[in-house]
């Protein structure tokens, strides 16, 4: 049986207090086993956010047990937890956070700066050549599209090989075309048994996954298989 990668039992996470709290994820329990595929799909001010950060260890719950890995992720200190970042999970996001001064290999080597690793632009371009990009690798975010710009991102998430691609709305900012070329690359990470989450608001993105969990005011449902 395939263990948990992600564990969560009853998570709740309130901001601020007394009558200015407001409850963003409400006693919220998911698991996800290594090599799943699963969305999370809300309207904006659902909670889903929240939980994005809660998944990928740039927050902690109020209440409740967070495990990744196996691992206690309240027990943890900052530095372990950026550690987690670093090496476990790779981030997308809707914006692509890429820095304009810099070609396309030196973007996606970035999350490796941080660890001293070796062979790190040999790793780039290798990130670039499983997303499309191997022709690119020296072009600046301006002088490439905007679904190449988050195909670059994808590379930078794959750079640090992470147990868990964690994407938030990477289609958001894409013609429909690049849309399709984004998904695909996803869906295709996952046939290659990599654990993907995909964040959106969109029922179209949202049914590419094995597995779709709905988000309503704060609180998580996983919906009836199709």
């Amino acid at each position: 049986m395939t263990a948990d990668i992600i564990r969560l039992d009853n998570v709740t996470k309130v901001y601020g207090t007394g009558d200015a709290a407001v409850t963003a994820v409400a006693d919220a329990s998911l698991r996800i086993a290594e090599g799943d595929f699963v969305t999370v799909i809300g309207p904006s001010g659902s909670g889903k956010s929240t939980l994005m950060h809660i998944l990928g260890c740039l927050d902690v719950p109020t209440s409740g047990a967070y495990s990744f890995a196996g691992e206690d992720v309240a027990n943890m200190k900052e530095t372990e937890l950026a550690r987690v970042r670093n090496r476990r999970i790779g981030f997308v996001f809707q914006q692509f956070h890429l820095l304009a001064t810099m070609p396309a290999w030196r973007n996606v080597e970035l999350p490796l700066l941080y660890r001293d690793a070796a062979n790190r632009k040999e790793a780039a371009i290798n990130a670039l050549e499983q997303v499309g990009l191997g022709d690119r690798v020296r072009h600046r975010p301006n002088q490439l599209s905007g679904g190449q710009q988050q195909r670059v991102a994808i590379a930078r998430a794959l750079v640090t090989d992470p147990m868990v691609i964690l994407a938030d709305e990477p289609t958001g900012n894409l013609d429909s075309a690049s849309s399709r070329e984004v998904l695909g690359i996803l869906t295709r990470l996952h046939d290659q048994g990599r654990t993907v989450i995909l964040i959106t608001h969109d029922p179209n993105v949202a049914g590419i996954a094995r597995r779709i969990f709905s988000m309503s005011d704060g609180r998580l449902r996983e919906e009836a298989a199709a």
